[in-house]
């Protein structure tokens, strides 16, 4: 028997924004709210997002560190030679279906995730279709059913090959309505409160993509996703204006990285470490107006 989770936090939302390698500062979240006792009841994530989604369910820190740093070190974690043999820049079959297996390197805690009592929403991009798939709890009954959409949802156009699953093809979740950032899923779930985790400054604005034909030329055989690349940047700062009206209304907390010093793509352990402690120290500064706002 698995001992009897609970949540303290139930009107409020938590959501975990994408980036790639950037997660190795919001990773540093999971780990000091695990750290603080706050156990949220709603959480979502979309991309790297998911990934902290499903550590912080799993009440895992060390994973939640150990998944966007030391990993990185692992020579199955991906490169040209991966991305040249079609498996993408990051090796995802490797990092997300084998990885978290029970006697892999970096075990996932199953029956922990299963007893947490908190509802999960990870979003991933129907390339077929063009909409966004929500996955809940009800499409997880497994470690595998899991991991492979936690995979899905973090799949990077052209640095990842798509997922296969449900009889259609899918990409990162990050190209779906909210441009990144799972508002929707929390607003279908009747929240009014969020509690953001973003993983760019507060005085960052996405640009438009710069060779528009070359993501035509790749997706030809996904047409939507090419349209859902180059308008990406239009939805994630839409979303992101709304976020920074809320927290100015009251209504959300927004975690912003005060600097953030990795890309999504950077594979450097010690870069990774550094980042990760930087968004420790800002975590901890900011625990106290965390629970504040949450009322804990």
């Amino acid at each position: 028997m698995h001992e009897t989770l609970t949540s303290n936090v139930t009107d409020t939302a938590l959501l975990f924004e994408g980036g790639g390698m950037r997660a190795s500062y919001t990773s540093a979240v999971v780990v000091e709210l695990l750290r603080a006792g706050v156990h949220v009841d709603f959480v979502a994530g979309i991309s790297a997002g998911s990934s902290n989604s499903v550590n912080y369910l799993a009440r895992s820190p060390e994973r939640a560190r150990q998944a966007f740093v030391d990993f990185a070190d692992d020579p199955r974690f991906g490169n040209w030679r991966t991305f040249l043999r079609g498996k993408g820049m990051f090796n995802a079959e490797y990092i997300y279906e084998h990885a978290g297996l029970p006697e892999a390197d970096l075990p996932y805690d199953f029956a922990t995730f299963e007893a947490n009592p908190a509802r999960l929403v990870l979003a991933g991009f129907d390339a077929v279709t063009g909409e966004t798939r929500w996955w809940t709890r009800e499409d997880m009954g497994t470690l595998r059913d899991l991991m492979v959409r936690v995979r899905a949802s973090s799949t990077m156009p052209i640095l990842m090959p798509p997922v296969h699953a449900e009889g259609t093809v899918f990409v990162d979740g990050a190209l779906g309505v909210d441009g990144g950032i799972p508002v929707t899923a929390a607003e279908e779930a009747g929240f009014e409160r969020l509690f953001v985790v973003m993983t760019r400054e507060r005085s960052y604005v996405k640009g438009p993509e710069r060779f528009p034909a070359f993501y035509q030329r790749a997706f030809r055989k996904y047409p939507a996703v090419a349209e859902a690349l180059l308008t990406r940047w239009e939805r994630y700062n839409a979303t992101r204006e709304r976020l920074f009206q809320m927290e100015r209304e009251g209504s959300a907390y927004l975690f912003v990285p005060e600097t953030m010093p990795v890309s999504n793509g950077e594979r450097s352990v010690a870069k990774l470490a550094a980042a990760h402690e930087l968004g420790l120290a800002q975590a901890r500064r900011e625990m106290p107006a965390i629970r504040e706002f949450l009322g804990l």
